[in-house]
Parts: structure tokens; sequence; C-alpha cells
């Protein structure tokens, strides 16, 4: 009886191993690209810093605007009259880009004056007095 060892199947051939290989590299270096693409989007936009005092009626807001105006300190006008929950914290609202606020107070606060008061500014939660505490344009 003869024995005959199986036989083994050739190699694969490279070329489906290569292609494979290429399209994973592909993809790599697609969302790569996209990754880059959107760090240089975050640093190019602009951000802001803005404080506010949020009543119901723009009555009020004048009222308080002149009291501002007068030397009255923002954020303790903010801590006493504003509904925001930001009230607690004087009003800040920290740091953001554009579009992350409703339009109204979005357009104020990337395109109005800097450390002024703006306002009253009316929303679809009331009347706004916005401080502009920075931009980076």
């Amino acid at each position: 009886q003869q024995l005959t060892q199986p036989r083994s199947a050739p190699p694969p051939h490279p070329l489906p191993l290569l292609q494979l290989t290429m399209q994973f590299s592909k993809a790599i270096l697609l969302a790569l690209v996209a990754l880059l693409a959107l760090v240089g989007l975050s640093e190019a936009a602009p951000r802001a810093s803005a404080s506010h005092i949020l009543v119901k009626s723009e009555n009020e807001a004048n009222e308080i605007k002149a009291r501002v105006e007068a030397g009255e300190d923002f954020a303790e006008l903010a801590r006493q009259h504003s509904t925001c929950p930001s009230s607690r914290k004087g009003g800040a609202l920290g740091e953001f880009g554009p579009g992350q606020m409703v339009k109204e107070f979005n357009d104020v606060v990337f395109s109005d004056e800097v450390g002024v008061v703006h306002g009253p500014v009316k929303t679809q939660f009331g009347y706004h007095l916005i401080l502009i505490t920075s931009r980076d344009d």
C-alpha cells in the first residue's frame, strides 16, 4: 500500500490581499483627512464668551440696562433678576461658537462690540441683556 501525503493548497494569490490592504489604507487615509479637516475648522471658527440677563419683559430689561449703565454690577444684577440658570454664575455662559445659541443671540454676540451691554434682544425665551466678554474673530 502506497501512502500519499495530502496535497497542500497552493499559497493564496497576493493580489486579493494587496487589494484588501489598499482599501483598508485608503479608509484610514480618508478618516485622517476628515479628522484633520474638523480640527482645522474648529481652530478657524470664531469663539466668544458672554454673560446675559434674561427677563420676561422688554420694560424690565430696559430698567436693568439703565442700572448697569449707571454703574451697578452686571453679574450681581444677573443673580438678582435673571430667570436663566446661568444667574447663579452672574449670567456667565462660558465659551461657545457660532450657531450654538439661538439666532438672535448669536447675531449680537458674533457681530456687535465686545465689552458693551447690548439689548434688550428678544428671543423665544424672553428678553436678554447681553454682555460680550470676549471674541476671537
